[in-house]
């Protein structure tokens, strides 16, 4: 098992992979309560409106005291088609869409029963177009701290700064809406994918280098 710990995400955010990549592996927490307002069950993208948040609607099948392994995906409103066509309308004009989306499209028309079963599937998915190979296990018990500095599990949070790097020091990389916004760093994955395609990896990399060199 990895000594690094990640939360569960979707289409994690930039950082999350040079963390990984740093790393050589993870461990995802699936053990905790599940919290809300998190990156577990939603992402940030760019959109001509500014930053967007998508958010897949959660069932807490235990009330409060549901764990992150059992909370399940509800299907009441049409979320996945509206991701989607965020997505699409987002970055259809960026220059690797065309690229991945026959990728990516299918796996918003599969069911999932839960949240981390969804997560793990795009994340397996990021990882493969990404080249990187590496061990990504899930949490068997839940522990309330992991030393040497590698418990990321609340850090990574929509809501913070990203946790390690200033927003200066993300490399500026050219975005479909930065004419209007600026350069918007971190964003969810799919930002760096489908603005830099298989550059996407060296960008990762990075990042990754300056946790080593800081």
């Amino acid at each position: 098992m990895s000594s690094l710990l990640l939360s569960t995400s979707y289409l994690p955010p930039v950082e999350y992979f040079a963390i990984i990549m740093h790393n050589g592996g993870a461990t995802i927490e699936v053990q905790e309560t599940y919290p809300k307002q998190t990156y577990r069950n939603r992402c940030h993208i760019a959109t001509s409106g500014g930053l967007l948040a998508l958010t897949i609607p959660i069932v807490k099948t235990n009330g409060n005291h549901t764990r992150t392994s059992e909370a399940a995906v509800s299907y009441h409103l049409p979320w996945n088609r509206t991701h989607w066509r965020s997505l699409e309308a987002a970055y259809n004009t960026s220059p690797y869409f065309l690229y991945y989306r026959d990728i990516l499209e299918p796996l918003y028309y599969l069911h999932y029963e839960r949240l981390i079963d969804l997560n793990n599937r795009f994340l397996e998915t990021m990882l493969d177009i990404l080249k990187m190979q590496v061990p990504v296990t899930f949490s068997r018990s839940y522990t309330t701290h992991e030393s040497g500095g590698t418990d990321f599990r609340f850090a990574i949070h929509p809501k913070r700064p990203a946790c390690l790097y200033a927003a200066s020091e993300f490399p500026r990389y050219t975005q479909v809406f930065d004419e209007q916004w600026g350069f918007l760093p971190n964003l969810s994955i799919v930002d760096l994918l489908f603005n830099m395609g298989p550059d996407a990896h060296a960008y990762l990399h990075q990042l990754a280098f300056k946790i080593i060199k800081d």
